[in-house]
């Protein structure tokens, strides 16, 4: 049995943060679940990136991190860009 995920793609510092590009996690749940594990498992250099990041959801802007996440939906982790 294949269990439902969600693909964890990270930008700029959130890839750094977390150490990795892309990964994957358990759908069904929240995004703020989502966050909470993702901490977890990266520690604290990642939480305070995900303190002042922005969410895609399959491109969209996410406005409900309490609303379950979709099996096979990609979710972007956009830090705050410098520069101009």
């Amino acid at each position: 049995m294949t269990v439902p995920t969600v693909t964890v793609r990270y930008f700029a510092g959130a890839r750094a943060a977390a150490g990795r590009a892309e990964e994957t996690a358990s759908a069904g749940r929240s995004l703020d679940e989502l966050l909470t594990e993702l901490t977890d498992r990266h520690g604290e250099r990642l939480a305070a990136v995900l303190r002042a990041a922005s969410f895609l959801v399959d491109g969209v802007t996410c406005h409900d991190r309490r609303a379950p996440l979709p099996a096979g939906v990609t979710i972007d982790v956009l830090p705050p860009f410098a520069g101009g």
